[in-house]
């Protein structure tokens, strides 16, 4: 197709069509559900797409689905999360989240309503006889927990797929425009736990018993500063506390102390052979005090890296839709993504999507209470992730396996 059609086409669904996604994202973020309960957001958007004559399949643990646009040898996959975060909305808007503790402060009732209303234009264009393969629409649950994606591979979801592409909210890139890398664009996340015990005591008598909380404060402190000359710094290992306890009473020496933080780096050799050093760094602190240190270590999302060919693909798509000056180059960051997990089985990309609305002074940055986008960004979104989708069908047909179950074939 065209470039100049597919904008038309573009600009003729949106402007039909506009209004009622901005309304559906208003009504998933009024309704927010965390990981693994998005039962109501997975309802609501099969029963969208199965108007539109689509046949959505759902994922084996209820929340989640997958549904197929079009037909033929070639699959390219679009992929939105479903979840929210454990927080409490604290802006005053009409859709502020009804839900108490739980609010979309990561954008993930934008990236599903993106996705939704790409799925729309695509099915029309399918029944148009305009689209050149087969496009899966994955609506992954729980990326917050850091699992989803890996529910998706294992059921299946990345069968026949050639090619994966998402879209995530950035509230520092200007709504319309896209901020696209080549390579590593997300760094790894991991969450450790260390448990320090010992016999306690009184605090006056510090020598006759294991100083617990001190063994903690050591490992707190010389823990980063170790993996930090241990580490090539290129790979930007990052150790960062988020919760310390222990005792309970100034003049005791409690049993017990315990320390939660993150591990972020850049990457994927260093983030495979951290969790071997860390144990080692905790177990030499721990034994010159005297303690118990046990480590929980657990990883969650290794690096993103961008395939540079489906980097191109998202560049150029967006650029024909949107304009050269609306593709930006974007930094790698420290956040983590389990859209990762795609990318070990399937070449695809992540691009960043503008939510800041142009001349805004005051950054609503992620997962914060305040979070909220600009809503243009949803029909900005729209048009690249079709473009990209329908791009790499055009540059990219060979089979790549077989389709799923009929079950899940689309119109």
């Amino acid at each position: 197709m065209e470039g100049n059609r597919l904008s038309a086409d573009l600009d003729h669904f949106l402007a039909d069509c506009g209004q009622e996604l901005i309304d559906f994202r208003r009504d998933l973020h009024a309704h927010p559900e965390p990981g693994y309960a998005e039962q109501r957001t997975t309802h609501l958007v099969a029963q969208r797409l199965a108007a539109a004559g689509l046949r959505p399949a759902p994922l084996p643990k209820g929340t989640g689905l997958i549904v197929d646009v079009g037909a033929g040898p070639a699959t390219v996959a679009l992929r939105a999360d479903l979840d929210a975060l454990p927080l409490a909305d604290e802006k005053e808007v009409p859709y502020r989240s009804t839900v108490p503790g739980a609010c979309h402060a990561c954008g993930h009732d934008v990236h599903t309503t993106v996705l939704l209303g790409t799925g729309l234009f695509l099915a029309a264009q399918a029944q148009a006889g305009l689209l050149p393969g087969r496009v899966r629409l994955i609506f992954q649950p729980a990326e917050e927990i850091g699992t989803g994606a890996q529910d998706v591979i294992a059921a299946g979801g990345l069968a026949s797929v050639g090619r994966i592409f998402a879209l995530h909210c950035d509230p520092r890139l200007e709504v319309g425009k896209v901020g696209i890398r080549s390579g590593p664009i997300t760094a790894a996340c991991d969450h450790i736990k260390v448990t320090v015990t010992g016999p306690g005591g009184h605090t006056a008598r510090p020598h006759l018993t294991a100083d617990v909380v001190y063994a903690l404060g050591k490992i707190v402190t010389e823990l980063p500063a170790a993996l930090s000359r241990r580490v090539d710094p290129r790979s930007s290992l990052s150790l960062v506390w988020g919760r310390i306890s222990a005792g309970s009473a100034a003049n005791a020496i409690p049993g017990e102390g315990i320390a939660e933080g993150t591990i972020r780096c850049l990457d994927d050799e260093a983030w495979r052979s951290a969790p071997g050093l860390v144990e080692a760094l905790v177990d030499a602190v721990a034994a010159a005090y005297g303690v118990t240190a046990d480590l929980e270590y657990v990883p969650r999302d290794p690096p993103t890296i961008n395939e540079e060919a489906s980097a191109q693909m998202f560049a150029v798509a967006a650029a024909g839709v949107l304009g050269r000056d609306a593709v930006a180059s974007t930094p790698q960051s420290l956040g983590g993504e389990d859209f990762a997990w795609y990318l070990y089985s399937v070449p695809g990309a992540l691009a960043r999507l503008g939510t800041k609305t142009p001349g805004a002074q005051v950054i609503q940055d992620l997962h914060q209470p305040s979070f909220d986008v600009d809503e243009r960004a949803i029909a900005v979104g729209v048009r690249v992730l079709a473009a990209t989708a329908l791009t790499a069908l055009w540059d990219d047909g060979s089979p790549a396996g077989e389709p799923l179950a009929p079950a899940s074939a689309g119109a």
